[in-house]
């Protein structure tokens, strides 16, 4: 199969929702001689262009994991940088997206967040809230368990007000109270960095998921790297609980 057969083949199945976890950015500072700030500055570069490239893929989710629950333990002047960055990130490309037609939106605890940068995504989720071309999440301080354990305290309060019998809670109520309830399940979840693990990002919206780990440190990843993960997508069966056989009749 040509570069071009392969390519046509991606664009016709294209997934609807892609998920990142962008690793690698202290790692590929420190292999420079750089201090950790300078990989999260790249990195911010490189979530744009990612954004822009998702694009004009033709993909219309996109959920990046900025900011993890665990990453609270790390040092403090770190944190206050990475939040920092959030904020400017916010900031530098809330026009851009606004213009774009790309829709910013957030999962995650943002009570958590400090003020500034709760108010500068917040803004640029409000300046967005019109596009349509592609809805970009950021996961900040998001764990999937922690979302879930919150869903499950709401559900329990319902049910003692007694807006919500028993019987009434399924799968789909419970996602009705998660902060990923806006968005579809992820068809991809890309890792970066070359870590071969999900550390607590979509873990119950990605049950279905196909997984592209990437040796690439995330200040690395670009447009042809994602290029790659698509393409392996597109050449991979998804069957969903079916036999081959029933996944193949279903296209005819």
């Amino acid at each position: 199969m040509s570069h071009d057969d392969t390519r046509t083949d991606r664009l016709r199945s294209v997934p609807r929702h892609v998920a990142i976890i962008m690793d690698g950015n202290g790692r590929w500072a420190r292999a420079r001689g750089l201090e950790r700030s300078a990989g999260h500055e790249r990195g911010i570069t490189v979530a744009d262009e990612v954004i822009m490239a998702a694009a004009e893929r033709g993909v219309r989710h996109l959920t990046l994991y900025a900011f993890s629950v665990f990453n609270w333990s790390r040092p403090r002047a770190e944190i206050d940088m990475l939040m920092r960055m959030c904020a400017e990130f916010a900031e530098r490309y809330r026009e851009r997206y606004r213009a774009s037609g790309i829709r910013l939106g957030v999962i995650g605890d943002l009570e958590e967040l400090p003020t500034p940068t709760r108010r500068a995504v917040e803004a640029t989720v409000e300046a967005t809230r019109d596009g349509t071309r592609l809805h970009v999440t950021l996961a900040l301080s998001y764990g999937c368990r922690s979302d879930l354990v919150s869903a499950v305290r709401a559900i329990a309060a319902h049910a003692q007000a007694g807006l919500l019998l028993p019987e009434e809670i399924d799968e789909q109520a419970l996602r009705r109270f998660m902060t990923t309830s806006q968005m579809p399940d992820p068809d991809l979840v890309i890792r970066t960095g070359g870590e071969k693990r999900l550390s607590d990002f979509l873990l119950f919206e990605g049950a279905n998921a196909e997984l592209y780990f990437c040796d690439a440190m995330w200040p690395d990843f670009d447009a042809a790297r994602l290029d790659e993960a698509l393409d392996v997508y597109a050449r991979r069966e998804r069957r969903f609980g079916r036999t081959a056989e029933q996944v193949a009749a279903a296209h005819d």
